[in-house]
């Protein structure tokens, strides 16, 4: 079993806690497209990805997918349905091979009395809502040309890593919506796609230009609308 003292949230309990632990932890496997929970779903247990990469996504009402994140383990997921005892606000799905520790809910509450797991719960949930707050700034400020910039900046090699329609739902957009935009960036000379599917930058200036040009969309109440297209409200 992946050990448990590797993820931070774990790092400082003591020998008999973390005994305690593995002994009432189950450890699942899963295949790529293996989903671990629905959004909507109670669980019994605070998951850890020991092996693979997860993603968490919401589902719109028109059945789209809205990417939140990507987990590669060591990770832990669904802290926020552990602590509240809420359905999961979304579904947890690998998309390689993998494995999931489950841990019981009532062997997590048991060690809250200790102040340093209890500060790594409380770092691990704010880490959470700071990628809720960049998505939601994400959706509802950046256009589409915008956000397919941001991401050529930040981490290019993704679209290497990861088939286009991976990458397109990452950034909430159709797979046909990012292949006209890589069009419109190859043709004015921003980027260059390699026969591989790697891309390169060749203006990162311009691809800053994008960003700073881009105006925020034509919304009295943008979070609010965000909400309604997640079926939060």
């Amino acid at each position: 079993m992946y050990d448990l003292r590797e993820i931070q949230l774990f790092s400082n309990l003591s020998d008999q806690n973390v005994t305690e632990l593995k002994e009432h932890t189950i450890v699942r496997s899963y295949g790529k497209d293996g989903i671990v929970f629905y959004e909507g779903d109670r669980g019994e247990y605070l998951y850890v990805v020991i092996e693979g990469t997860v993603k968490l996504y919401k589902t719109s009402p028109k059945g789209t997918q809205v990417q939140i994140n990507r987990f590669e383990a060591p990770a832990v997921v669904g802290e926020y349905a552990c602590f509240e005892k809420m359905p999961f606000p979304a579904t947890c799905e690998f998309v390689t091979e993998g494995k999931m520790a489950l841990i019981p809910y009532e062997i997590i509450y048991k060690n809250l009395s200790n102040s340093d797991f209890s500060l790594e719960i409380i770092k691990s949930l704010t880490s959470k809502i700071m990628v809720l707050s960049s998505l939601i700034h994400k959706e509802t400020i950046y256009s589409s040309e915008a956000k397919v910039a941001k991401m050529l900046l930040e981490n290019s090699e993704i679209f290497s890593k990861l088939k286009y329609n991976e990458v397109a739902s990452i950034l909430n957009l159709t797979p046909e919506t990012l292949s006209r935009i890589f069009k419109k960036m190859k043709k004015e000379g921003l980027i260059e796609i390699g026969k591989t599917h790697e891309v390169k930058v060749l203006d990162p200036v311009a691809l800053d230009r994008v960003i700073e040009s881009n105006k925020i969309k034509t919304c009295t109440n943008c979070i609010a609308d965000f909400k309604q297209q997640m079926g939060l409200e």
